[in-house]
């Protein structure tokens, strides 16, 4: 019996700019599922994934990196930076095509001419030029696996090569690269080479479908059969599927749904760029990814390739290790990408009711009390530290569990938590397009970071569309969360000679909540 599928979206992001510098969480309890929008363990606990693309589709069809870098010390960084999943791209010839996957990675690299990269090998992975290509394939996984990153495996391209352009005769079923019947026997054969791999969670059945040849039809017709050919081959692991024009378009998923036999298994995957999709990046877009805390994958792990389009060492700008990948190529970004890898909220995560986290988004950072003391200023900090703040509907902005609320103070000054919460400088409101400038009824001032990381209000800016002007300063996004915080346990509050709290003899408005702790 068939079944119409919900789905979760898996948004596949690229940045200019790429680091972090924290563990992962490592997931036990596998395989994934999805349970209504959010993809969880067999607890029923969320598992964010914050995953970062790994290329083996090049010409090579040899991981990039082995000949810069030992491949367990890559699997290890990997994780030291946050991330708990590679999104691992192959070939589709590599499973079908006995004659190329039998290879050795020796062979492959020599019929290239790429001596300099066997020499790397030789001082970094010996053991690796004398595996065929599928072995190789097969020992980065299970390095990967070993240092418990979870691995989705990326039909990126048929024709091993550099991917994509709408006339590479890769890019959609009738394409001359692009066998149907010989992609389901390849998504087949990868699934189930990899049924014994707990790690191995999810397979995404092609990259950035596209050309002149696609059509909604045509796209049902096979990604049904693909999904279906995979789940049969390993029922364990999730099943990705990736839309039309570079897979920037479902439009037409919701007036028709997927019809599968299985359920519990589906995930939608969206890509997204900052460098073709500039306009809506500049104008707030970026920031949906921390709003609606969706799953993701980044643009790329490698610092450098073998070959790509005749260069032999290419440099990849977009990558998140430098040249030798011995370090990341960027690390003014480690805080803005540590804040999207972790959930803010999701199944089993807590007991906590839906709390707000004010994201500054262009920090990576969360709004924090100075200390622990009321009447106090504010500060930019890691979000695993944030406060537990209520958006209320008379737009006050209050610290969850007291009668305390966020007040603006004169212009350039730190804004303070105060008591007295019925007044204009305690109202906030969100104006401009994007929704994320904070204003304070005060007078014409905005919530803003000093270079400190202290909130102080200043002028408004950036209200009207103007391409010299960055309003990132100003801008915070309300975020819902019910992940665990420290609590309010040690807040200070002001207290008399008897022990009991003071409060002011003037009209103080109390929030709904304020018996509570945070839930």
């Amino acid at each position: 019996m068939r079944k119409h599928v919900s789905f979760k979206l898996f948004l596949s992001v690229i940045l200019l700019s790429l680091h972090a510098n924290y563990l992962h969480q490592h997931v036990k309890a596998l395989p994934l599922h999805t349970s209504s929008r959010w993809i969880v363990d067999e607890n029923g606990t969320r598992v964010k994934l914050a995953c970062v693309n790994w290329a083996s589709h090049l010409e090579t069809m040899v991981a990039e990196g082995l000949s810069k870098q030992p491949v367990d010390v890559i699997s290890e960084r990997i994780g030291i930076m946050g991330y708990n999943c590679v999104r691992f791209t192959w070939p589709l010839f590599l499973a079908t095509n006995n004659s190329l996957s039998s290879l050795t990675v020796r062979k492959s690299l020599e019929s290239l001419g790429l001596n300099e990269s066997i020499a790397g090998i030789e001082v970094n992975n010996p053991c690796f030029l004398d595996y065929s290509l599928i072995q190789a394939f097969q020992a980065v996984v299970s390095s990967l696996a070993n240092h418990k990153i979870m691995v989705i495996l990326d039909n990126h391209i048929s024709k091993p090569g550099w991917c994509c352009s709408s006339s590479d005769g890769n890019g959609f079923f009738g394409d001359k690269y692009f066998n149907p019947d010989l992609w389901i026997k390849g998504l087949s054969r990868m699934a189930n080479m990899f049924v014994n791999t707990s790690h191995v969670v999810g397979m995404s059945l092609r990259n950035e479908l596209r050309g002149p040849k696609q059509n909604i039809s045509t796209w049902y017709r096979y990604m049904q059969e693909g999904a279906e050919a995979v789940h049969a081959a390993n029922p364990n692991v999730i099943v990705i599927l990736s839309g039309l024009e570079y897979d920037k378009d479902f439009s037409f998923i919701a007036k028709r749904p997927l019809n599968l036999t299985f359920s519990g298994k589906l995930v939608l995957e969206a890509h997204w760029y900052g460098f073709s999709d500039g306009i809506a990046w500049e104008t707030g877009n970026s920031n949906e990814v921390s709003e609606l805390d969706l799953d993701w994958a980044l643009w790329t792990l490698v610092g450098s390739y073998y070959l790509r389009e005749g260069v032999w060492g290419l440099d990849e700008t977009y990558g998140l290790l430098n040249n030798d990948w011995g370090d990341t190529r960027s690390p003014n970004f480690s805080s803005r990408i540590k804040a999207l890898q972790a959930p803010f909220q999701g199944p089993g995560l807590s007991r906590r009711r839906t709390y707000n986290v004010l994201f500054h988004p262009s920090t990576g950072l969360c709004v924090l009390r100075q200390s622990q003391v009321l009447l106090q200023t504010l500060k930019l900090g890691s979000c695993s530290k944030s406060e537990a703040w209520v958006y209320t509907t008379p737009q006050r902005i209050l610290l969850k569990g007291t009668y305390y609320c966020i007040q603006a103070g004169k212009i350039g000054m730190p804004v303070t938590l105060g008591i007295l919460c019925n007044g204009n400088k305690s109202q906030w409101k969100k104006i401009s397009e994007s929704g994320m400038h904070l204003s304070s009824k005060f007078g014409a001032m905005c919530m803003d970071v000093s270079s400190s990381n202290t909130i102080i209000t200043s002028l408004c800016k950036c209200l009207e569309k103007d391409n010299k002007c960055d309003p990132g300063s100003q801008w915070f996004k309300i975020i819902n969360s019910t992940r665990d915080l420290l609590g309010l346990d040690n807040i200070a509050l002001p207290t008399s000679s008897d022990g009991r709290i003071n409060l002011p003899s003037e009209n103080v408005e109390f929030h709904n909540e304020r018996k509570s702790m945070i839930m």
